[in-house]
């Protein structure tokens, strides 16, 4: 018995408590909104008053209720409505002898809007026609005017909140899967490229070096000079292999510019955002490549996350003193100077001896400009040959 119970109250995958886990947070959180169950108990002091009707009513619709609430909380997605349904129900049969059953009622619409689908028009439909019915019901039976019109207003507003808000939820829990998602597949493509360097650039070394060794071995007893020869060669192959592992390492550790337009294109792409962008210039120094890759990763989660963007267009221009990274989208815009990152991003601008500027006009989408000082090449120092003394010329 225990343990059919136990099942019954187990989460479906797609359930509402599943979803919450998924995300991190704790599903007793949730249960925080059950306080506002409270109106079972205050309601008769404000109409009616507390008997032993009301009191056994409670005692058996109370459990009832936290069941129903719980079971739409944890069945899965397509059976969830009915319990919510359920909870309605409740309320409107107990309505004739039992006003604190419209705090049933109002949880009934907010857990059947948080199970319901994605649309919102077919939701607000059915929450009207919900409300309506029960208005007819309560004022058949004669509740006061004020709960007919406080009932439905608090209802589908809470509904509606509710809905918008858990669809934002599961939009940024989605965003942030597909973002992992990118950096996993980036990283497994990164990790499979070192593998293939690492044995391009130590597969035959190490084996020359092995050989050399046995060569040594093999000539220690015939010829010492000819073995001492083969180690001290073995040595220089391998100082020069150890040379190449810290330069290969070197460069993974280095960020790339080019990699990360093309991580910016995954990212937006499993976003719904068109990207497009131009080819980084040839001979970026690393220390602007590094910092211009790390602006634009950030400049570009931004737009996935906050933009609400359908196309989005990064520029990179040289002239003969400076580089000029452009990021834009036309998203909802409205970005403030220092919001989504931009200190961070400042900050990184600044360090490069540049400026960062930004334009963000609300509805009109953004505009992210960082302009850095192209280094300059050193010139070259005269020589001294005009100090020199001439060669004087001879005549024969």
């Amino acid at each position: 018995m225990l343990k059919q119970l136990r099942s019954w109250f187990a989460p479906a995958p797609d359930s509402r408590v599943a979803s919450i886990r998924r995300q991190g947070k704790s599903v007793w959180a949730e249960s925080v909104h059950l306080l506002w169950s409270v109106w079972v108990f205050i309601t008769p002091a404000m109409g009616s008053h507390y008997d032993l009707r009301w009191a056994l009513l409670t005692l058996l619709s109370y459990p009832l209720f936290l069941t129903l609430f719980a079971k739409s909380m944890l069945a899965a997605r397509r059976i969830a409505p009915r319990y919510a349904i359920g909870l309605m129900g409740m309320s409107i049969v107990l309505a004739p002898w039992y006003p604190s059953g419209m705090a049933y009622f109002v949880y009934g619409c907010v857990s059947y809007s948080m199970a319901s689908a994605k649309r919102i028009m077919p939701l607000l439909l059915r929450l009207l026609l919900a409300n309506s019915f029960y208005v007819v019901v309560a004022g058949f039976i004669g509740y006061p005017w004020q709960a007919l019109v406080s009932i439905p207003c608090t209802t589908i507003i809470i509904a509606v909140v509710t809905h918008v808000e858990r669809y934002a939820h599961e939009k940024d829990a989605a965003l942030k899967l597909s973002q992992e998602e990118v950096r996993r597949l980036a990283a497994t493509a990164e990790r499979e490229r070192i593998g293939r360097d690492l044995h391009d650039l130590l597969g035959h070394t190490l084996s020359l070096i092995t050989l050399k060794l046995e060569l040594s071995r093999k000539l220690f007893d015939r010829d010492t000079e000819a073995a001492k020869r083969e180690v001290a060669e073995a040595e220089r192959v391998a100082r020069h292999a150890l040379a190449e592992v810290r330069s290969a390492v070197t460069g993974i550790r280095a960020t790339d510019l080019a990699a990360e337009l093309a991580s910016a294109r995954l990212l937006l792409e499993s976003s719904r955002v068109h990207l497009d962008y131009l080819a980084p210039p040839a001979d970026m120094p690393a220390e602007i490549e590094r910092g211009l890759s790390l602006i634009l990763r950030e400049a570009v989660t931004n737009i996935a996350r906050h933009a609400q963007a359908s196309k989005a267009r990064i520029d990179l221009e040289r002239d003969a003193h400076t580089l000029r990274l452009r990021v834009s989208d036309d998203g909802r815009g409205g970005v403030g100077e220092d919001g989504n990152g931009l200190c961070g991003m400042r900050e990184r601008v600044r360090a490069l001896g540049g400026h960062l500027s930004i334009e963000s006009p609300r509805g009109r989408g953004t505009v992210l400009l960082v302009t850095v000082p192209w280094p300059q090449p050193k010139l070259l120092q005269p020589v001294a040959m005009e100090a020199a003394p001439r060669p004087q010329s001879t005549s024969v």
